[in-house]
Parts: structure tokens; sequence; C-alpha cells
């Protein structure tokens, strides 16, 4: 037994979930009853771990506690059918639980990617393949996950609990699709870890600016994701973009939680670090020849983080990146984005003009963050009163605390209602 910091627990129990839960299912064809039994086992070691230290074989400890609740599973079923004929099967499987010990771990370097692939699956929705990607694979309990979405506990249990019954209807085999599925399927993946990663870096509700548990736990699935596919430029890409644009994280939000824009930001507080890492992912990315969206976002990241005073930036390059990323996406925030830097090239009436045009489709009519934009660009122009007026149906539009006081305070600094 070695003593552990509880926080250092914690990450290691998130670090190990996927290992035991990936052995466990290869080795017993059920998910929903693995994915169960790992979580009793994370939830015994979370509580006896910082008391009584972490053991030697961590892994090896959490599977053979994992195999126990196997085993009281089968018993309860064994019970349940003790008037079936196929009752000695349930005892045999008893049996073979009750003999495993933690010496019979045999973790998968595999198992994190077959994990995701399986908690990605086209039968569930979004919604719920991202909360059973941050419990299975990110070992969050259902709690934190709730809380990260703000929706009750119980609310977030049904989910997950449909979800893996889902899983269990269709029948779904322990391991990689292959071909043209798995490309599908890879896609899928990729967009849940985008999303979880959003939702960390600019929490969509609430009153925190940022949740660094989620993007944290996205880039480290991420990492993992892009170990085990490392011939896809495009995951290459996404985990580019997560550390180009989480090196930004730290001073994105001042003293007291409030946002901070890009142009007003410190960039000496910027993660070095995290920007080489990334622009170096993203130039080899790119260098395959095979682009793809999440490849085009980060080379736009890269731009940005690779200038060191806002005045250095290259709008006329994230001009051309957006453009490029528009051709291949459907995605109405892109063409914002490209009104923006097109603004910024050619002029805010070119810009204005873009914006007018992209407000015609009915997602961003009322968008708050159309509104925002044509805020920013008609204070650019001098037009105050026109600024004001959207400032202010911007903040009336979004939901996340931090958002609508910046734009309430960049409202309260224009000149007056009739400049």
């Amino acid at each position: 037994m070695s003593s552990a910091h509880p926080r250092s627990v914690e990450q290691l129990l998130r670090d190990l979930t996927p290992q035991v839960l990936g052995a466990l299912t290869r080795r017993h064809r059920d998910f929903a009853a693995a994915e169960d039994a790992t979580q009793e086992a994370l939830l015994a070691a979370s509580m006896q771990w910082p008391l009584e230290g972490v053991p030697d074989n961590p892994a090896g400890w959490l599977y053979k506690i994992a195999l126990r609740r196997l085993s009281d599973h089968a018993r309860s079923e064994a019970a349940r059918r003790r008037r079936e004929e196929n009752i000695a099967g349930e005892f045999a499987i008893e049996e073979m639980l009750m003999q495993s010990t933690d010496a019979d771990f045999e973790p998968d370097q595999d198992d994190t990617l077959l994990l995701l692939f399986m908690c990605c699956h086209p039968s569930l929705t979004t919604a719920s393949a991202i909360a059973l990607t941050l419990r299975a694979v990110g070992g969050l309990t259902t709690g934190e996950i709730g809380k990260a979405f703000f929706v009750p506990e119980a609310t977030m249990a049904q989910r997950i609990s449909r979800a893996k019954q889902a899983i269990k209807e269709s029948n779904i085999p322990f391991g990689l699709p292959s071909g043209q599925e798995r490309d599908e399927r890879l896609d899928a993946v990729m967009h849940v870890l985008y999303l979880i990663f959003n939702e960390g870096h600019t929490s969509s509700v609430g009153e925190k600016l940022q949740r660094v548990d989620l993007s944290t736990e996205a880039i480290r699935l991420t990492r993992s994701l892009n170990e085990s596919a490392p011939d896809s430029p495009e995951v290459a890409g996404l985990l580019a973009l997560m550390l180009l644009t989480e090196a930004r994280s730290a001073a994105r939000s001042g003293p007291a939680g409030e946002l901070i824009p890009l142009d007003e930001q410190d960039r000496t507080r910027w993660d070095k670090g995290l920007i080489q890492e990334g622009v170096a992912l993203i130039a080899k990315a790119m260098s395959s020849g095979l682009i793809g969206p999440y490849q085009l976002q980060a080379a736009i990241a890269a731009v940005h983080d690779r200038a060191e005073t806002p005045e250095q930036t290259d709008w006329a390059q994230i001009q051309d990146l957006y453009g490029l990323l528009l051709r291949i996406s459907d995605n109405p925030m892109v063409a914002l984005n490209h009104a923006v830097a097109t603004a910024m090239v050619e002029g805010v009436e070119a810009g204005l003009s873009l914006v007018d045009t992209i407000a015609q489709d009915t997602r961003l009519k009322e968008h708050y963050r159309t509104h925002a934009v044509r805020a920013h660009l008609y204070e650019r122009a001098g037009k105050h009163h026109l600024a004001l007026e959207h400032y202010q149906r911007a903040a009336d539009g979004t939901s996340s605390l931090p958002e609508r006081n910046y734009l309430l305070s960049k409202a309260a600094r224009l000149p007056s209602r009739r400049s």
C-alpha cells in the first residue's frame, strides 16, 4: 500500500476506469453489468484508498472488487431463475467469478478506444453518448455528470440506464468495427469528445465561464484516441484544436470569473508548451493531404496562438481557412466566424453584409451569437445605437452568466444611446 492525496486518487481512478471496464467486458460480454460493477468498485476505492493507501496493484484491486460485484449479480440472477433449466449454468458463472483474483487482470491498451466506439454508437442520442462516455470511459460519477449538465442525478441516471439498455439490445460485439462503419463511428466519437470539450471550455449555462473538469477529461480521452488511432489526421487535428484552445484558458477570465475576450487577454499567460505541442500536431496532420474540419479549426487556432499581439494576427490567413472550412462544413457558427474575419480584412461593411445573408438561416436568425457579432461590428463602425441594441439582445439570449455580464458591460461602455 502507498499513501495518496485524495485528488491523485481521483485522477488515478479515472485513468484506470477504461482498463478495468474493458477487461471485464471483454471477458464477460455484458457491458451493462460490467459497467455497474466497475462503478461500484470505483466507489469502494474512492472511500478506502485515501484512508488506507493505494494498493500495489490498483487496477487488479479494482478488477477483483468488480468481479465480486458481478458474482453478486450472477447470484441474484440465479435466485431469480431457480425454476429455469439453465440454473446450473448460472452457478457455473458465479463459481468462475469467485475464483478470479487480481492477478487475472489483463489490461488491453485498445480498451479505451473500444469503449469510446461502444459509447458513441449511432443508435444513441448525442446526449446519451456524452453521458455514457463520461461515466464509462471518463470515470465520472453519475452525480458529477448531472452537475456538469445541470440536470438532477436521478435524471442523468435514467439517461445512462437507457443508453446501456440500448447497447444491450443492439447486441454490439465488443470489438472495433471495420471498414466504413469504423469511419462513421470514429466521426461520432470525435463529435462527442468535441462537444464535451466545448462545454468545458465555455459552459453554455450557469455562473462559471469554464468547466475545467470537462475540458481536461475531453483532452485526456482524445489523447487516448490519438494514441490508439495514429493513422487518423482528423483525430490529431481534434487533439491539436483542444490543446491550442486550452492554451489560452488561464487568460480567458479575470479575478471574479469575468470573460476576457481574445484581443484583451494577457498573452504572457498563454501556455507555450500546449501551443508548441498543438502546432506540431496540426502541422504533421495537415501534411498528410487529407484535410478535415477539425484540422482547419486547429489551424485557425494556431494562427491566433502564434500572434504575440492582437495586431500581429494574420486575419487574411484566418479568412482563407474559414473559407475552406465553409466548403466542407454546414456549421452556421463557422459562417459567423468567417464574417468576423472578413470584416477584419475587407472592412466592417463587408462583414455586416455577410451577417445579413447568414441571418436568413433560421438556425441563426435570433441566435444570441448573431446579435453579438452584429453588435461588435456596429461598434467598430461607430454605430453605437445599433451596437447597444444588439448587445442587449445578445445578453438576453445567452444562458451563460459570464457571457451575459460581458455583453452588458460592452453595452454600458458605449458612449451613449444616441451616438
